[in-house]
């Protein structure tokens, strides 16, 4: 008999003293086929910034996304933020960069447009360091897709797999969304403060592990199991309710 799914209640509304950790993909945005496709509303930018001077700044997005494009996908908003799954960083004027990749990524990267060239519907995304392997328009493709991730993975050293929702990654190992949510509890304004983190993928679990470990809030978006998550939110839609939610109750 199949293990029952877990009943988790919708999360409590935030307090003065939280800290509010998002991931973007999939939590504040609908997947698009191609993530450049993505675009924030404007006022889901109103509502995080709100947020963010209500808590007195303590709020970042932690995403598997480069800083630079999380920048300019919620221009003019300059929030606290934890790219590449953590690998990058900024906090006012602390700010960590991804390493340099090697140059077999750049023969690696090739290799895998000319696999996507003869599977339709898939595609590579380039975020400098690391390259996301994307099959969300074809997900018949996905084992020829994982398959290259896997076996070029020995000829990048140092680089670990990051699987997600319809796409791997080749990505530099070292930090996680959980190092990053730790690193920003470990300065102002994060710091003392009780942790919210709202995620969907299987990356986010890192973030969920550190969080609950602070007894803070940790929120699953959708259905995924297995989950460390405590609470749930069905979809983005429920996670930007609850933002204005939130935003009108900080406000009144």
């Amino acid at each position: 008999m199949a293990a029952a799914t877990p009943t988790r209640p919708p999360p409590p509304m935030l307090e003065d003293d939280c800290a509010l950790f998002l991931d973007v993909d999939g939590t504040l945005l609908d997947f698009a086929p191609d993530p450049a496709e993505v675009a924030v509303p404007p006022p889901l930018r109103d509502i995080l910034q709100a947020l963010a001077g209500r808590l007195d700044g303590a709020v970042a997005l932690v995403s598997g996304r480069p800083l630079a494009t999380l920048d300019a996908l919620f221009a003019p908003l300059k929030l606290p933020v934890a790219g590449m799954h953590g690998l990058e960083r900024r906090n006012g004027g602390r700010q960590a960069k991804s390493p340099r990749p090697p140059e077999a990524l750049h023969r690696v990267r090739g290799e895998a447009e000319s696999l996507s060239d003869r599977h339709p519907g898939t595609m590579v995304e380039d975020k400098g360091t690391a390259i996301g392997l994307h099959w969300r328009r074809a997900p018949q493709h996905a084992p020829a897709m994982r398959a290259f991730a896997e076996a070029a993975l020995p000829r990048l050293p140092g680089y670990r797999l990051q699987h997600g929702d319809h796409v791997v990654e080749l990505r530099p190992g070292g930090a996680d969304k959980g190092d990053a949510i730790a690193a920003f509890l470990g300065e102002a304004p994060f710091r003392g403060r009780r942790p919210v983190f709202v995620g969907d993928d299987l990356t986010d679990e890192h973030g969920f592990a550190v969080v609950n470990a602070r007894d803070g809030i940790s929120v699953l978006v959708g259905a995924r199991e297995p989950s460390a998550a405590h609470y749930r939110l069905p979809d983005t839609t429920a996670v930007y309710a609850w933002l204005e939610s939130n935003h009108r109750t900080l406000t009144e």
